[in-house]
């Protein structure tokens, strides 16, 4: 299972990255500050250690990010230990908060009651696709950034899906065409240049719109930025 640490201490992070790793699990965190939720979806954790000083956002915000896009557990780790921060904590949808100074073997059992609790019945974590800093909700149909959420309609989002996933590749109009349709929703010509245009106008909110990128001739990408 992969497990998500955000602490900017590097001490504590090395020792809570060894320590878990000799119980098999894969820890992992962010490399920058101000951009957590590109490395979140990279990693696709199973479980999120958060805690609240950080650089940059509070781990307050991180939990509200996260929690807008999955479902994924969270642990707060913090040496806070004023009520409120407990209460916030779990207001905002975290699954437990351990205080620092902690003891390791108390950390790993509350982890494992936590990933008990999470899969026990298989459920797995949200299927998520990071696009120039942008986070794609497969499940939910929308794209999120910077906290705002934009809803596409079914043509749009699968016209989007398929673009990203063909990473910075052309894909032709034809080809998009006997998707869509192979998907069961009928589009011609003309409806595949309305739905590009209307996901194009949608991406202005996130300044997106020229990441959808026309090859005159050949079709259309998805661009990284």
């Amino acid at each position: 299972m992969n497990i998500f640490i955000i602490e900017d201490d590097a001490a504590i992070f090395r020792s809570l990255k060894e320590r878990l790793e000799q119980w098999s699990f894969r820890v992992m965190g962010p490399e920058r500050y101000d951009d957590v939720m590109s490395a979140f979806v990279h990693v696709q954790p199973q479980l999120v250690i958060i805690d609240i000083q950080l650089p940059m956002y509070d781990g307050f915000h991180w939990c509200r990010e996260i929690r807008a896009v999955s479902k994924v557990p969270i642990l707060f780790l913090s040496s806070r230990d004023h009520p409120l921060d407990m209460v916030m904590a779990m207001n905002m949808g975290a699954d437990d908060y351990i205080q620092k100074p902690f003891h390791m073997d108390v950390l790993l059992a509350q982890i494992q009651a936590i990933l008990r609790r999470a899969y026990a019945y298989g459920e797995e974590a949200t299927d998520l696709i990071e696009w120039n800093g942008s986070i794609i909700d497969m499940k939910r149909g929308l794209i999120r950034k910077d906290g705002q959420d934009v809803i596409l309609t079914k043509n749009e989002f699968f016209i989007l899906v398929a673009l990203v996933k063909a990473k910075d590749t052309v894909i032709s109009r034809h080809d998009l065409i006997r998707r869509l349709w192979d998907d069961e929703r009928f589009v011609n010509d003309n409806t595949l240049t309305a739905n590009i245009t209307r996901l194009r106008q949608k991406l202005t909110v996130f300044q997106l719109e020229e990441a959808i990128v026309t090859k005159k001739g050949l079709g259309y990408m998805a661009a990284t930025l």
